[in-house]
């Protein structure tokens, strides 16, 4: 398939959070942004008038658009600064390195420090973050130290000197700010204790904090002490509303290629994700024909050869969603827990998402290709001998008391073929008899296609479950066509699929393409079938009256409608004004029936 339309491109974005990149004709990144919405984002740049000329110019040469998405606009703030800064575009502000975002950082040492820093060092310390404002460092660094009193001096902390007594407390013991390890008045291990929890804070995991606060505070309220708990009770709100640290970046991760994989009948979508220094500077999806039956596996390991290749990268470790050999000198992880396990579900919906939009431009550029596509995976999923070009589905759930009907409907290549929609009056049945209505209108059905010489569809959908499905098959077996169509149900909950002979139901994916397909067969059946029940329902309303009357008709009642719109009015309708429609006779029998009422 060519390369989409700049405006197929803008048409297929996403409504999620993340960064939009624009590139030239050249392919040479111009300019990148960030959007809590990228679709609505980047229409904005060409559905406005923009009056900054150099905006104006910019739009002039975007060429061709490629987006990441993440999960908050916070991440995509990030994400920005790391690419821009990478990158250098053209159109972009230049981002300083003396303007890093800041991190909290807790110090590897005896007795650690918290605080917060915009340089990172490997010096085995812990750096969390980053966040998007000094000011939510602070926030979080205040509420850390009214929870868990800390050392804020640099002393060097060792055993030797703490026993020689070389230093004193300082103001901040005497505040309560912290507990005088300085001169042995708190343990290593009562400290380390409040470390972690510290650390579970910051990752936000406040279950053992809040529960050890809440019993606090209770102990406070029970001693009334209630200044001291309403404290306790504030901190305890603030950490409950405090969100988790962004999961875009962490600077444990370094060097590190992310792939995975998605992947259909006939394609398949490898999502590259490159980390330096923990932060993510590239993400590219390749888009994979398929030849033969070749497994995820084995596509997915040509695909990383040829993008590590292509962007020349020398990373040593990679992420990928299950075991395999790629040598001896790249290490491979397949993450299961934590950061590493997030940044590869963030590369999996991004392959996701390229999907998504692929499926979104083919349809535009190339339907054909697209119902291609639609029609194999339905015979894989539903088990059929071949492809489900033409499926009809039956609907009789408005069969209730009068008024019998039933409707047919007719899917061409995945997609409703309205021209060849049917309806059907229920004839030999008295009664609200479901079943027997449904062997009556499948019988018709494909005995009229049959004496017409129609081409009979490859699949029938039964709406209604295993009763429905055995009297459809009672009409099936009578015409011979057992082994021709074949025959599925419906049971309520749209992802149970019957089959004929076999008692246990087919599950289908709840976001796959054929059940979509399969629930807009169901729903246009259901609309098509009360649309003509209401006509009916509707029509019988209005004439049952008029055709009481002895010597009034179809036709009078015909007429009368087309002239007076209404049954209302024409009951008041005076006899001069009904005569002129359907003559003396007539008007009189009419104007008398109404006139006893």
């Amino acid at each position: 398939m060519q390369k989409p339309t700049l405006d197929i491109q803008i048409k297929t974005l996403p409504h999620q959070p993340g960064v939009y990149q624009y590139f030239d004709t050249e392919d040479k990144l111009i300019y990148v942004g960030k959007a809590k919405d990228i679709k609505k984002r980047v229409s904005s740049y060409f559905t406005k008038t923009h009056d900054n000329g150099k905006t104006r110019v910019l739009v002039r040469k975007i060429a061709s658009i490629k987006h990441i998405v993440v999960e908050t606009e916070t991440d995509a703030l990030l994400l920005e600064n790391n690419l821009i800064k990478n990158y250098k575009p053209k159109y972009n502000v230049l981002l300083k390195d003396d303007k890093s975002y800041p991190w909290i950082c807790i110090k590897k040492e005896r007795f650690p420090r918290v605080f917060p820093t915009r340089r990172i060092f490997k010096d085995g310390s812990e750096y969390y973050g980053p966040y998007t404002s000094m000011k939510t460092v602070r926030t979080l660094l205040d509420l850390i130290k009214g929870l868990y009193p800390l050392r804020t001096c640099n002393y060097n902390l060792s055993e030797e000197k703490i026993e020689t007594g070389k230093y004193k407390v300082c103001l901040e013991y005497h505040l309560g700010n912290c507990k005088g390890p300085c001169e042995d008045l708190q343990t290593e291990k009562d400290y380390n204790d409040s470390i972690k929890a510290i650390r579970e804070i910051i990752k936000g995991n406040f279950k053992d904090s809040l529960s050890q606060f809440k019993t606090q505070m209770k102990d406070l309220a029970a001693n009334m002490q209630f200044e001291d708990a309403q404290h306790i009770k504030d901190k305890i709100e603030v950490l409950e509303n405090y969100q988790a640290k962004s999961t875009v970046v962490n600077p444990k991760i370094s060097n590190v290629d992310v792939f995975s994989i998605m992947s259909d009948e006939g394609y398949a979508y490898v999502n590259f994700l490159q980390l330096s220094y923990g932060s993510i500077i590239r993400s590219h999806t390749l888009e994979i024909k398929k030849k033969l039956d070749e497994s995820d596996k084995q596509l997915l390991k040509l695909a990383i050869t040829e993008i590590r290749q292509r962007f020349n990268s020398n990373s040593k470790e990679v992420y990928v969603p299950f075991k395999m050999d790629l040598g001896e000198d790249l290490k491979v992880t397949v993450p299961q827990l934590g950061d590493k396990k997030k940044i590869l579900d963030l590369s999996l919906r991004n392959a996701k998402y390229y999907r998504m939009e692929r499926f979104k431009q083919v349809k535009i550029v190339d339907p054909d290709r697209h119902a291609n596509r639609i029609m194999a995976q339905m015979k894989k999923d539903l088990r059929l001998r071949e492809e489900p070009r033409h499926i009809e589905c039956f609907d009789n759930s408005n069969i209730q008391g009068t008024n019998p009907v039933a409707a047919c409907v007719v899917f061409k290549d995945g997609k409703p073929s309205k021209k060849e929609y049917r309806h059907f009056n229920i004839k030999t049945v008295v009664g609200p008899d479901d079943f027997a209505s449904m062997e009556e209108v499948v019988y018709r059905r494909y005995k009229r296609l049959l004496e017409e010489e129609q081409p009979l569809p490859q699949v029938i959908i039964i709406d209604g479950g295993k009763g429905q499905l055995s009297s459809a098959l009672k009409s099936i077996d009578m015409l011979g066509l057992r082994n021709k169509i074949v025959v599925i149900g419906i049971a309520k909950r749209l992802e149970e699929l019957f089959y004929p002979d076999d008692p246990i139901p087919l599950y289908l994916d709840k976001k796959s393409e054929t059940l979509k397909v399969i629930q807009h067969l169901r729903n246009e059946a259901h609309r098509f079938g009360i649309e003509h029940h209401r006509n009916r329902r509707s029509k019988g309303a209005l004439t049952t009256e008029l055709e009481t009357i002895e010597g009034i008709g179809e036709q009078t009642v015909v007429a009368l409608m087309k002239k007076f719109k209404s049954l209302k009015r024409i009951k008041e309708a005076p006899k001069k004004d009904l005569e002129a429609v359907v003559g003396l006779s007539r008007a009189q029998k009419i104007r008398a029936f109404y006139d006893k009422t």
